[in-house]
């Protein structure tokens, strides 16, 4: 599981496939629609789509003679599941933080200032 993490944080990394990912949330897009708002070739783009197609994020299937991308939202599973044990740690309340800083600061006191 590791690895197919790995691969798929790796192709995370990149803003041009997370942009792509957003894209296809819409609905499944043909390889030219999707390469249609990026200023780089269809070549680079479709070496994005293999990298997404790889780390399964996507699938890509071709109809007649277009090529379409469909997100694959399951994918993200183990990515989900792996990020959510961080969040076991308790959200700050930022309420009950500015509380405690009017009581414990003396009026006036800039608690940024440095002594």
């Amino acid at each position: 599981m590791s690895s197919d993490l790995d691969t798929v944080f790796a192709a995370l990394a990149d803003p041009t496939r997370r942009t792509i990912l957003a894209m296809l949330l819409e609905d499944d897009m043909a390889v030219t629609d999707v390469a249609e708002p990026f200023e780089m070739s269809l070549a680079a783009i479709s070496k994005h789509l293999v990298i997404l197609t790889r780390a399964g994020l996507i699938s890509q299937e071709k109809r007649g003679r277009v090529k379409w991308c469909k997100l694959e939202p399951d994918a993200l599973r183990a990515a989900s599941v792996w990020m959510q044990g961080f969040g076991q740690f308790e959200p700050v309340n930022l309420d009950a933080f500015e509380r405690f800083l009017e009581v414990e600061l003396p009026a006036g006191e800039d608690p940024t200032a440095l002594d």
